[in-house]
């Protein structure tokens, strides 16, 4: 990515310089390619992690050596008061926050009939409750920054059309366009903008597992676009809806499925 942020000028429209970005599990996959590609386009990033603090450093390394500020920040971000401390962290060592993308997630699979009332709560906590913890805490800076604020919810398709074997997933990515859409009315009168982006099957740790032999060509066969993304297409999205260039733009669902569901 430096090469290629060295190759040409940025366009104002996508130009984030200047701007503070708080990335939720920002340490890998989705989350990693948002937070470098945020960078490259001139924002600092806080790359929030729960564990992989080494995961989160070298990302930030990363940022670092593209010229921007960075720093990783622990949280759980279905924890309140663990969420408020890191976005007071951010504010006080990158001296504002603009730009919210709430990534963090997790599945859980299995069938309704099977599946754990532990696993629903934990996957309700972290994939929808903490995007909703997230933006509450950062509310008052995102306000703040008016016509740059921006809050970037990472959901799935499978939010949108549902998956056998996925109900505890599907209702937390779908509750997520919800929150997407009521936020986008609250947050309007002051220039902020919230969207979601639905990706489809994109190639990360969290489903690489089931993405082999059989299962892998079964999928191709139902995506018109022929190939499953990777995290960059859906890093693209973030950092245009991120810049003034999607400026006009809120309480959408942008779909990065590659013709998966139309």
């Amino acid at each position: 990515m430096a090469e290629t942020a060295q190759s040409f000028k940025i366009p104002e429209s996508l130009s984030l310089e200047g701007r503070v970005a708080l990335v939720t599990g920002g340490s890998r996959g989705i989350g990693r390619a948002i937070a470098l590609l945020l960078a490259e386009r001139g924002a600092d990033v806080a790359v929030n992690y729960t564990a992989n603090e080494s995961a989160a450093r070298e990302v930030c390394d990363a940022i670092a050596g593209l010229g921007r500020r960075a720093i990783a920040v622990r949280c759980d971000v279905s924890d309140a008061d663990s969420v408020e401390a890191a976005v007071k962290r951010v504010v006080e060592q990158l001296g504002s926050l603009a730009l919210l993308v709430n990534n963090a997630g997790i599945s859980i699979d299995s069938l309704c009939a099977r599946a754990r009332e532990e696993d629903w709560q934990r996957t309700i906590d972290v994939n929808l409750k903490g995007a909703f913890l997230c933006t509450k805490a950062a509310s008052r800076q995102l306000l703040k920054a008016r016509r740059h604020g921006r809050v970037i919810n990472v959901s799935s398709v499978i939010g949108e059309m549902g998956n056998a074997g996925q109900a505890m997933y599907a209702s937390s990515k779908a509750g997520l366009l919800g929150l997407t859409r009521s936020l986008a009315r609250e947050f309007a009168p002051r220039g902020v903008t919230v969207n979601a982006i639905t990706p489809g099957f994109i190639e990360t740790d969290m489903t690489d597992a089931g993405l082999h032999g059989d299962a892998r060509d079964r999928l191709l066969q139902q995506i018109p676009l022929a190939r499953i993304g990777g995290p960059d297409d859906v890093a693209e999205a973030a950092a245009f809806l991120a810049a003034d260039a999607g400026g006009y733009i809120t309480g959408h669902a942008l779909r990065v499925n590659g013709g998966l569901l139309i």
